[in-house]
């Protein structure tokens, strides 16, 4: 993601309003989520552990992009305040999140405040400038190279009052306001460290603040499973010098999340979803589970067994960090596993 001066200014040079195009594709995700979103509110009632579960998923997943390694039942033991052994910055992390997303309700979108306190929660004790715009440049690396230069630090403060002004006075639907101002921070970067975590939950918050069942949607989750997908987009808005690459993938993110949540509901897991973690012994690789299964088309396994348990968080990867190994496998999780010993309880 390089960086010119027709990009860095786009955002000032067009009234403080961020390049995107509605394409036909956002608008019917768009519809297509409020309708999701309709049937979720209706069926989630006050189901408080499901609550829970979404939270520590969305954490995981979020923390995972960023290369925290603990895994749900370690976050839940965390939370349950069991001790866990593991790196102290990874438990850190872990814990400032559960308290970050703790406080997600008493933050407003636009409020730049809030918005340095939730920094400050997310990194204390990680990082010198917790809570504080960055002082120097800083760059996104991939291995050795920088695919992306964020604006000079003494931009920042003028860069950030614009997007939050932006979205104070905007008239766009919330999920695709909340869309734009998550690719515009990421282009942003204004803090030294914490800026991928932190533009996330604020997509949450703001998501939240139209619907408050979205608070615990583990929408996170379902990014850190399509992590690549999530920076080609974000490399694709900035050399188009328009968010809509990003806008879609967040949308389609988001309406996965409200589908795999959907069936979360129902008293029982899809029939597709319990055949793949009834299968899952050992970890075994995409092509063996799909072969096993007697199936032949990757989009439909992708879409009806794959994504679904996994979002559902019955089955996970054995290399999370690297989603599209040639080696990767899944296996089954502890809540699969008692899915599958409550099914044999009722037999």
């Amino acid at each position: 993601m390089g960086l010119n001066d027709t990009q860095m200014t786009a955002f000032q040079i067009m009234d403080h309003q961020p390049p995107h195009t509605l394409t036909p594709a956002i608008v019917s995700l768009v519809a297509e989520i409020a309708e999701a979103v309709g049937r979720l509110s209706l069926s989630s009632g006050d189901n408080l552990r499901l609550l829970w579960v979404n939270r520590i998923r969305s954490i995981q997943g979020s923390l995972a992009i960023e290369g925290n390694t603990l895994s749900e039942e370690q976050i839940t033991a965390i939370l349950e305040g069991k001790p866990v052994i593991a790196p102290p910055r990874e438990i850190q992390e872990v814990r400032n999140a559960l308290a970050a997303y703790e406080r997600l309700g008493e933050w407003q979108p636009a409020g730049e405040s809030d918005l340095l306190e939730a920094h400050a929660i997310l990194m204390r004790g990680l990082l010198d400038e917790a809570g504080l715009y960055r002082r120097g440049g800083v760059g996104v690396m991939q291995g050795e190279q920088v695919i992306h230069m964020a604006p000079p630090a003494e931009r920042v403060p003028g860069l950030m009052a614009d997007l939050l002004g932006w979205l104070k006075t905007n008239e766009e639907h919330p999920l695709i306001a909340g869309s734009i101002f998550h690719y515009e921070f990421e282009f942003i970067h204004p803090f030294a460290d914490g800026n991928g975590r932190l533009g996330r939950l604020w997509q949450t918050l703001i998501l939240s603040c139209w619907r408050p069942v979205l608070a615990d949607l583990p929408v996170e989750s379902l990014v850190h499973t399509h992590q690549e997908g999530y920076y080609r987009a974000i490399a694709e808005s900035t050399a188009r010098t328009d968010s809509a690459p990003f806008i879609a993938f967040m949308l389609e993110r988001i309406l996965e999340a409200c589908r795999a949540s959907t069936h979360q509901e129902t008293p029982e897991v899809a029939p597709q979803v319990q055949r793949l973690v009834s299968l899952l012994e050992r970890p075994l690789g995409r092509n063996d589970l799909m072969r096993t299964l007697g199936l032949r088309d990757a989009k439909h396994f992708r879409q009806h067994y794959l994504v679904p348990a996994m979002a559902a968080g019955l089955v996970e990867m054995t290399q999370p960090d690297h989603p599209r190994s040639p080696t990767q496998q899944y296996r089954r999780t502890a809540a699969g596993q008692r899915l599958l010993d409550n099914s044999k309880d009722t037999i």
